[in-house]
């Protein structure tokens, strides 16, 4: 019989051919075939992983290509000739398009999400998570403040240099602290929540001429009728009278929702039926925004491309306002990027990075949309999905974060009025600086999350310290842009706060199980990065 030398093994390890068999001889082929199988399987094993890593994280990735590819058109047009309006309106068409149809989903799911979520819970353990929700909002606005303070006094963009260097675009806003301030209590508790669907409350101002009538007696006259002269005086007056925002009053539907929930929770059995209703309205939502979410890198990149081809002059971030432009959007880097990441490593001991990983979609559609409100939807799909949040927490702290929670422009409102304040020559005492963290800490809460609004609160401010109310018009022209920022890092404080609060009431939560969510089916959502959502209806 012919002796037949044993088969060669490959060592898995070593990836090295051995025998027992010190007599077999091997043959270099045999080597080379194992070694290249080998390579093969890695490669397709590596390209298995790199599909698979895709598919997962596509939304996101478009997302990002979207914000590239609309600044690449944005600049190559404007390189080419500027648009009228009219076919500005046409470019940014498919971006409104985006915009409406997240806005479309705002209130059913801040409504629907508020009360099922509050109605699962008892009395004692969602005024608990209300509080530590309160106290993380207060606390990192106020940081943010401080953050602004301290950059816009240390860096100074505005000094060295003249005011009339400095264009003005558009015009300030006539307001009033005390009116503002009134309002926001008004659009707490609408008188009609129809209305507060569409529009909220606002006091306008309305100027009144008043002409007066004065006499002068003039002593040199002899004539009766040249014995008095006369002077017409014009006097304005501001008056105020009833008037629309325009946008959805969400802070007033918060509160409702709120309300409404801890209701429904108190009554057992019998709200059931709604609480029902709700999980499934929620789910319906979701289910509707899945199906939106794969046209928003369309939306974002016309959205982008539109705002920099209406954008007038490139050349004033040349000037001093660049230098302001680059203080606040390195400030909203530090806080979004370290302070906020820092909290939460302090407080729940867990790689922040890993948690804002989680949150990147959400970051490059309020990047793209800079609305937190519009971007709500998203944050509440990457927490609740990506970041394992609890529903009962994600759908508490976001539609309150995204109504009240400011970070960013509590920050850029510092950092405005210390910069007009340099322009003008003015320098600020310390009661002033105290004046201005306070301000813009209870401003930004009244800016509602909707795109710039925090320009018009912007304007109390600069009435609180005595600066003039028409030299916000000196950073218009990049607030369109920092606006976008602005909204990323509300996005990521409102995202944090969710991880902290979720972190601190944990066992609350996981101890607190009845019957009001213990029937509940349980309804499985195909979502686009390859997961499934797990919604109770």
């Amino acid at each position: 019989m012919d002796y037949k030398p044993p088969k060669p093994v490959v060592d898995p390890e070593s990836k090295l051919l051995c025998s027992n068999d010190t007599s077999a001889k091997y043959d270099t082929q045999v080597l080379y075939e194992n070694e290249g199988s080998y390579q093969q399987r890695h490669g397709t094993n590596m390209l298995h992983l790199c599909v698979k890593g895709l598919k997962q994280n596509l939304i996101l990735v478009l997302l990002l290509l979207s914000v590239v590819f609309g600044c690449a058109i944005g600049f190559g047009i404007r390189a080419t000739g500027q648009l009228t309006k009219r076919e500005i309106m046409y470019l940014q068409f498919p971006g409104e398009m985006l915009m409406r149809m997240l806005k479309m989903l705002i209130i059913p799911l801040v409504v629907a999400s508020l009360i099922g979520g509050i109605a699962g819970l008892d009395a004692k353990t969602c005024g608990k998570m209300g509080l530590r929700t309160m106290a993380y909002f207060g606390t990192t606005t106020m940081l943010a403040v401080i953050l602004g303070i301290i950059m816009a006094v240390t860096i100074r963009p505005g000094s060295n240099g003249d005011q009339t260097e400095i264009p003005r675009y558009g015009e300030a806003k006539k307001l009033n602290s005390v009116d503002t301030f009134l309002d926001l209590i008004r659009n707490m508790f609408p008188d009609n929540l129809i209305v507060a669907c569409y529009t909220g409350y606002r006091t306008d101002l309305n100027e009144k001429k008043t002409v007066k009538n004065v006499s002068l007696i003039n002593e040199n006259s002899t004539s009766e009728m040249m014995n008095q002269t006369f002077e017409l005086k014009e006097t304005v007056t501001l008056e105020p009278s009833k008037g629309e925002t325009g946008q959805s009053n969400i802070l007033g539907l918060v509160v409702f929702s709120v309300c409404f929930g801890i209701v429904i929770g108190r009554m057992g059995d019998k709200g059931k039926p709604l609480l029902h209703f709700c999980n499934c309205v929620t789910d319906c939502t979701m289910k509707l925004f899945v199906v939106f979410i794969w046209y928003s890198p369309i939306g974002i990149t016309f959205l982008i491309a539109g705002k920099i081809v209406g954008m007038e002059d490139f050349g004033v971030l040349m000037t001093r306002v660049g230098l302001y432009f680059l203080t606040v959007l390195f400030g909203l880097t530090i806080h979004g990027g370290v302070l906020l990441p820092l909290l939460y490593f302090v407080i729940t001991r867990r790689n922040p990075y890993v948690f804002l990983r989680g949150i990147l979609e959400a970051m490059a559609t309020a990047f793209g949309t800079s609305s937190s409100s519009a971007t709500m939807p998203v944050t509440l799909r990457c927490l609740e999905t990506k970041n394992g949040i609890d529903q009962r927490v994600s759908s508490f702290v976001v539609p309150v974060g995204a109504t009240i929670n400011m970070d960013g422009t509590a920050l850029y409102e510092a950092v405005a009025a210390l910069f007009i304040g340099q322009v003008n020559d003015i320098d600020m005492s310390f009661g002033q600086i105290v004046t201005i963290s306070i301000t813009a800490t209870a401003a930004s809460i009244g800016a509602a999350g909707v795109p710039q609004a925090g320009l018009v609160t912007m304007v109390i401010v600069l009435a609180a310290v005595g600066l003039p109310i028409d030299d916000v018009t000196l950073i218009l022209v990049v607030d369109w842009f920092l606006d976008r920022f602005r909204t990323m890092t509300n996005v990521v404080g409102d995202s944090i706060g969710a991880g902290i609060v979720y972190h601190l009431s944990k066992d609350e939560l996981s101890g607190y199980n009845d019957d009001k969510t213990d029937n509940l089916n349980l309804v499985r959502v195909d979502i686009p990065n390859g997961k499934d959502a797990i919604t109770a209806v």
